[in-house]
């Protein structure tokens, strides 16, 4: 056997599962600076990606100017043959390490909640309807919700509605809990029964890093009647309110939970009586459906959502 027989097959072109994410991520975001960032990975790795596989196709893939990034007919039909294929090979990387483990499956469920305890007859309910698929709780943030959804790194996720993002699929609701105002315990509506959402007016709210739809319903622009509320400083995570809001520079909207598993000396946590209460559901990528993602979505369709 020639060294060209052994090492190569003549007119069959390699390409590594990092460019072809790479590829994906790019026809996602058509910005190479949020690619970088989602892929941790610098602007410049992704640029080279691109122009790499241009040159083994012969073609543009992307349009590329100052002002926008588009796929090109080439590109999209690359995308479309893609992301299929590229599914399949995750897919069958995880079963192995799964098999390895000797499990039948993983399901790995992103949260921002603390409730696991409050959600366990779903999860058991999944258990004996799927046994051998384990389901893993992994802990996500506000700051960029949805990243490991679109990274494979997740394969679900619970989160507080709404959710507008076109390539996630919005499941069944799981949980509907009362919105509470936390205060610091020196505040002067701490010694308040309640809370109506007219009193965010005259406080400083603590600003979300979030989606702004998110931002919105937790930190109103303003209230009911018009008055303006006044943003304050941003938080990134949950942790960062906890540590504002002790300290009294400012209050914030949080959910029931936050008073069940963050009960606090310094805190006081108040009932806000007129505001809706929030609901949270299970969502998930739509390209990267699974039967087990549906069996989760139906046995929590079939629980009913927990009401507190």
């Amino acid at each position: 056997m020639s060294r060209s027989q052994a090492g190569q097959v003549t007119g069959v072109v390699v390409v590594e599962l990092r460019d072809i994410e790479i590829l994906l991520v790019l026809a996602e975001e058509l910005h190479f600076g949020r690619t970088a960032e989602r892929l941790h990975i610098t602007p410049s790795r992704v640029s080279q990606c691109v122009k790499a596989q241009e040159r083994r196709i012969g073609a543009a893939l992307f349009e590329r100017t100052s002002r926008k990034v588009a796929l090109t007919p080439i590109g999209r039909q690359l995308i479309d043959d893609l992301a299929p294929a590229h599914h399949q090979m995750r897919e069958s990387l995880r079963r192995a390490e799964q098999a390895a483990r000797g499990t039948v499956g993983v399901l790995r469920l992103g949260m921002i909640s603390s409730n696991v305890d409050d959600l366990r007859p779903y999860f058991d309910a999944f258990a004996v309807e799927r046994p051998g698929i384990e389901v893993q709780i992994r802990t996500i943030g506000f700051t960029d919700p949805f990243a490991g959804l679109r990274s494979g790194e997740l394969d679900a996720a619970l989160v507080w509605l709404p959710v507008q993002e076109p390539d996630l699929t919005v499941g069944p609701v799981i949980h509907i809990e009362p919105l509470m105002l936390a205060v610091s315990s020196g505040h002067p509506l701490a010694r308040q029964a309640s809370v109506s959402r007219e009193d965010l007016a005259d406080q400083t709210v603590i600003a979300l890093d979030a989606p702004a739809y998110w931002r919105a319903a937790m930190v109103p622009t303003h209230t009911p009647s018009g008055r303006p509320i006044q943003a304050g400083p941003t938080a990134s995570d949950f942790m960062e309110v906890l540590l504002i809001i002790s300290r009294g520079e400012a209050v914030s909207q949080v959910h029931l939970q936050a008073a069940r598993f963050f009960a606090r000396p310094d805190i006081a946590y108040l009932p806000v009586r007129d505001a809706a209460p929030t609901r949270w559901a299970l969502i998930w990528r739509t390209s990267a459906e699974t039967d087990a993602i549906l069996a989760l979505a139906k046995t929590v369709e079939q629980i009913g959502p927990l009401k507190q």
